[in-house]
């Protein structure tokens, strides 16, 4: 007979995460009535999911919402065109990936809300630097994601693929691409809920509309419950997004994938 062992079972995440998430609200709620926290400081988990419901009842917080899932989804797809892009383009210049990494990592470091104040000079309190703040964070995880997947062909197969006499496109298409999609869809794992991050980052100081732009009036209003239910709000909306590029690893990476040499 067969041992099962426990990290195979299908149901157990099923059954574990709703357990660890009772418990969670009920260490929660035992802190607060326990140590008396003000609720001004931190509210009881129940006002808090009280808040929560009229926020998904109402019709204005569903407009901040897609606003905010519009920004992230927009800079995260600019950052995949262009992040999947670079890394092929260095994959196929050693030279030039050794003269550009310096302004890579330099772009890489600098404090990318410093930049949001420029965007709004330059495209005014719109989607637009929304759009780009969300591009920018993502970007350098995809890039760098891309060019370590291609550089981990085996030599063997690129022999192979010379045998044939493939042409550098053909390479490209049919080899490279092909194994580095697993490395791809971890960057874009990553990237997705960075890019919701730099979104919430630009409505909280460019915004108009949006869930940061919500989650700021509340801030500003002293409405604690209000803004916990805001942060529970993003926190549904990232495991959505993240869930989306999660289902496109299963459809993709075991079709695409090409086996592994010993």
């Amino acid at each position: 007979m067969k041992k099962v062992r426990l990290r195979d079972t299908v149901w157990l995440p099923w059954l574990v995460t709703p357990c660890l998430l009772v418990a969670g609200l009920l260490a929660w709620h035992g802190f607060v009535t326990a140590w008396g926290v003000s609720p001004f400081i931190l509210p009881a988990p129940r006002p808090v999911l009280e808040e929560w419901v009229a926020l998904l009842s109402s019709r204005r917080a569903w407009s901040h919402t897609a606003m905010t899932f519009a920004g992230s989804v927009a800079g995260f797809l600019l950052a995949t065109v262009l992040g999947v892009a670079a890394g092929i383009l260095l994959s196929l210049s050693p030279t030039l990936e050794r003269l550009s990494k310096p302004f890579i990592v330099a772009f890489q470091v600098l404090p990318k809300v410093a930049l949001i104040p420029l965007f709004v000079v330059w495209m005014g309190f719109g989607l637009g630097p929304k759009i780009l703040t969300s591009a920018i964070l993502p970007f350098y995880p995809i890039m760098m994601n891309t060019l370590l997947g291609i550089r981990s062909v085996p030599d063997g197969l690129r022999d192979v693929m010379a045998s044939f006499d493939a042409s550098r496109f053909q390479l490209l298409r049919r080899l490279e691409l092909p194994y580095a999609l697993p490395f791809i869809v971890t960057g874009l794992e990553v990237g997705i809920v960075l890019a919701l991050v730099g979104t919430v980052v630009a409505e909280f100081i460019s915004g108009s509309y949006g869930l940061g732009y919500l989650l700021v009036s509340r801030i500003n209003s002293y409405e604690t419950a209000q803004m916990f239910a805001i942060v529970l709000q993003l926190c549904l909306l990232g495991l959505v997004l993240y869930a989306g590029v999660a289902g496109l690893r299963r459809l993709l990476v075991p079709r695409l994938t090409p086996p592994r040499s010993n």
